[in-house]
């Protein structure tokens, strides 16, 4: 069942400046929904538009069979935790819970026990009587997810929620804001320029660029079937690596090597017609091989430990190429390493359009 449906949706500030262009989206019943995009993208002011923080200059907005384009935020049955998390400092954190159900005059005893199932819903309860000042950043943004969430919303809005947060608190929030949504089974949508957050969070993911939906699809969708190369680019830590190619007497081409690609990848180009593409390689998909079996032979230029891994730069023609290796494999800056492709992880774009060649 659908919730949230947004039809040609638009914001424009000025003659020539487009918050968003044109979204048109379904979010389905108790779906975890990440908009996920660079700085400018439109994400935070599509987001501001269904809570009803930005007039819309086209389109419609229709939450659970209700068109809610024109009607002020306190009617639209949505809640906001914002960046800053917007806590009252002079309450107490019962207070903050309660007080937008003391506006809604929910009964006292309604009000409490809400109250006191969201706090412990967000492991809060031994807090509700000290002031946001006495608490840390994280403990600050659960008092305002408990306040999203005390109003039982129809759909859930997070704005970058976790920015604040520092690098470990954030990977643990990550897990706990997934599991408050299983629990509270709303309907959500988390905005970030965190490709992380989106692929470890998501039940699927709205890339945006330019004030527009780039591709939206599950986190294996959009990291295996990217749609063109700024989704390649954009997912993954590292990204893909680029290679421009030429198709020639049934190979891939570059100055560095030559790639015969497996049968269901050959139909593809041939149907698609034309010869100059882009080979996309994540980098998990770069192997380490014996001299005699590696497509090209290449110098490494850094190497970064990650614990778990390494990454690795070679240098391939005037590109960086980074590959993904084990912790202690021991690879030096100067060594040559002799690599190939996993042929069956090979992503392929259209050089003009920049889009995903159809087929495979």
């Amino acid at each position: 069942m659908t919730t949230l449906t947004l039809t040609n949706l638009a914001k424009r500030y000025s003659r020539s400046v487009w918050g968003v262009r044109s979204m048109s989206l379904d979010v389905k019943d108790k779906e975890f929904v990440v908009f996920l995009g660079p700085s400018g993208c439109g994400k935070t002011t599509c987001m501001r538009m269904i809570a009803g923080l930005e007039t819309v200059t086209r389109g419609r907005i229709i939450l659970k069979g209700q068109d809610i384009t024109d009607l002020p935020p306190k009617d639209r049955g949505v809640s906001m935790v914002f960046q800053n998390y917007a806590i009252w400092p002079h309450m107490n954190v019962y207070d903050n819970i309660a007080f937008a159900l003391r506006l809604k005059n929910v009964d006292r005893k309604e009000l409490n026990q809400r109250v006191k199932k969201v706090a412990q819903m967000v492991r809060i309860e031994p807090l509700l009587k000290r002031f946001p000042g006495q608490m840390s950043g994280g403990q600050q943004q659960r008092v305002a997810l408990a306040r999203a969430l005390a109003v039982e919303p129809r759909l859930f809005l997070m704005d970058e929620p976790l920015s604040n947060l520092d690098a470990k608190l954030r990977v643990s929030m990550r897990t706990e804001l997934k599991t408050i949504h299983q629990e509270s089974g709303a309907t959500s949508i988390f905005v970030t320029h965190d490709q992380s957050e989106a692929m470890s969070m998501a039940d699927r993911i709205v890339i945006m660029k330019d004030g527009e939906i780039v591709q939206t699809g599950t986190p294996e969708e959009v990291y295996f079937q990217s749609a063109n190369t700024f989704v390649a680019g954009f997912i993954g830590t590292p990204p893909a690596n680029f290679f421009p190619v030429e198709w020639k007497n049934g190979k891939l081409e570059h100055p560095r090597f030559q790639l015969s690609p497996p049968p269901a990848l050959h139909q593809a180009i041939e149907n698609h017609g034309k010869n100059r593409l882009i080979l996309g390689v994540r980098p998990e998909s770069i192997q380490v091989v014996r001299e005699e079996e590696a497509l090209f032979i290449a110098p490494v230029l850094v190497v970064e430990p990650q614990g778990s891994h390494q990454i690795v730069a070679v240098q391939v023609e005037d590109e960086v190429v980074k590959l993904i290796m084990p912790p202690a494999c021991g690879v030096q800056p100067g060594e040559l390493l002799p690599l190939t492709f996993d042929s069956t992880r090979l992503h392929l774009f259209d050089e003009e359009s920049q889009l995903r060649i159809p087929g495979y």
